[in-house]
């Protein structure tokens, strides 16, 4: 019972502070943060491992994708006929994909039953991952909690709706695929070559002692800025179509307060609406584009890793 002058309080303090987009843009593509975490957990050595909305979203795409590929490819292993159908041909398609398109023409034959597995991960995970962050699964839960459930702020459901659902527009999480990457980079190339012979052929074989002191600082902040780049181009691409898409939408409650409820409804169906559509639409290609180019990409550095001589 005392929930509701809560909610009315909380009503009227928002109608009068007015619309404020970026808080609601910030809202809805940021972690949630340490100030909603979903699972309060100790600090450790200064670092608080709290469970935050993208920690939880990490969980839920790696179940997801764990799920549903072990489930159909068992299905598959099951059955007597070998030609698979249904969602087991789409995930083969996908499979012969990035085998035949992606990691044997940067790798080799030799090679491609050795890496197509850990890039094969990395692909589906980024596409699950930026496919749920389009989907407004929490956008549902929380008009349902504001018009059916009502649960109070302190509540697990009501903390699951505080921050964005993509993952992959966290920079700790691009940063930690691309960290992935950088270490594949390095496996790779040692086991091609050798542990010593691996770190050797950053610099070119016949170069002169002069200029590979040279070569070798600028070859060093190469290997580093591999994975920089990764992560820069994952986070930014799948943070920038949502803020676009928030800001535009905005548009509609900004002119609702400044000319009346008519304008704002005018300016949704005229301009937001569909530009927002278009934008949604653009972003479907953005997820196959974004998960495919880090795929892509770290195969190639992989494939650079092995053949060094190249």
């Amino acid at each position: 019972m005392q929930i509701e002058p809560q909610v009315e309080e909380h009503a009227a303090e928002a109608a009068a502070e007015g619309f404020n987009a970026g808080e609601v843009i910030i809202e809805h593509v940021a972690n949630s943060g340490l100030d909603h975490p979903l699972i309060h957990l100790p600090t450790i050595a200064g670092i608080d491992f709290s469970v935050t909305k993208h920690v939880f979203m990490l969980w839920l795409v790696a179940a997801i994708v764990f799920v549903i590929v072990t489930s159909a490819v068992r299905r598959y292993v099951r059955q007597e006929r070998l030609v698979p159908s249904g969602f087991m041909n789409a995930l083969e398609t996908v499979v012969e994909f990035i085998r035949d398109s992606v990691v044997r023409p940067s790798v080799g034959d030799k090679w491609v039953a050795t890496w197509t597995p850990l890039l094969l991960t990395l692909f589906l995970f980024i596409l699950v991952a930026n496919a749920i962050g389009m989907i407004p699964i929490f956008e549902v839960l929380g008009l349902l909690n504001h018009w059916v459930f009502h649960f109070g702020e302190e509540t697990f459901f009501a903390q699951l709706l505080h921050g964005g659902a993509t993952a992959t527009s966290n920079f700790n999480v691009t940063a930690a695929l691309a960290v992935i990457s950088f270490f594949a980079i390095i496996v790779a190339g040692s086991r091609a070559h050798g542990a010593v012979q691996h770190w050797k052929n950053m610099v070119p074989h016949g170069v002169s002692p002069v200029l590979a002191v040279a070569l070798i600082p600028i070859e060093i902040l190469g290997m580093l800025v591999r994975p920089f780049a990764l992560t820069m181009r994952l986070a930014a691409n799948m943070t920038g179509g949502h803020i676009a898409i928030l800001a535009i939408l905005s548009f509609v409650f900004i002119f609702t307060e400044m000319a009346g409820q008519a304008v704002g409804m005018g300016i949704g169906l005229a301009f937001s609406v569909p530009l927002a559509v278009g934008i949604s639409a653009l972003e479907i290609i953005v997820i196959l584009v974004q998960a495919y180019v880090f795929t892509l990409l770290t195969a190639v550095f992989i494939g650079m890793a092995i053949h060094a001589h190249h």
